[in-house]
């Protein structure tokens, strides 16, 4: 959450950018998957004009994360660890066809994105307690391996993940 009275820097000084949505809102845009050249112009963009810029995330919701739990046999309470419940859902949680449940992990995850980090309490709004607790999740758009993540994702239905998300999976499993 951006706190008022926040330090700021000066954007020449800063290595990162966060992207907090991106959707296809408009009823003309449906089905249509642009989010990837979108993130890559942007990214570009960015980097030209601010050279310091060397990550590129998305703060973004987990918008199918109670319902997955309500369907679910866990004998545990996603409160007692949100990150470790959310990672776990993440990382595990799949279609009948073995891509992921949560829409806009698929989303992100097919424009060869990346797991990167997990938060509890990041949106504590109504819609962001019903839909995930208040976790909400960074996708890493680490340029160098967009393509490379895409192709495993696509073809393998691999969900890259960073090791700190990761090792929060496997700890909601110990703890379930």
């Amino acid at each position: 959450m951006l706190a008022d009275g926040r330090d700021t820097i000066d954007p020449e000084d800063a290595d990162t950018a966060v992207f907090y949505s991106i959707s296809n809102c408009q009823a003309g845009l449906a089905g249509i998957s642009f989010g990837n050249s979108l993130i890559k112009q942007v990214a570009s963009d960015l980097s030209r004009d601010l050279p310091a810029l060397k990550n590129f995330v998305t703060l973004s919701p987990i918008p199918g994360l109670n319902k997955w739990f309500e369907t679910t046999n866990i004998n545990a309470e996603p409160s007692e660890n949100e990150q470790a419940f959310a990672a776990h859902y993440l990382l595990e949680a799949k279609r009948s066809d073995g891509m992921p449940t949560d829409p806009v992990a698929r989303f992100h995850l097919g424009n060869g994105a990346m797991v990167h980090a997990v938060h509890a309490n990041a949106d504590i709004s109504d819609n962001g307690m019903a839909q995930s607790n208040g976790t909400m999740v960074n996708y890493l758009y680490d340029l160098s391996q967009i393509t490379s993540n895409h192709e495993q994702f696509v073809s393998e239905k691999t969900v890259i993940e960073s090791s700190e998300v990761r090792v929060l999976s496997a700890s909601f499993g110990k703890n379930a």
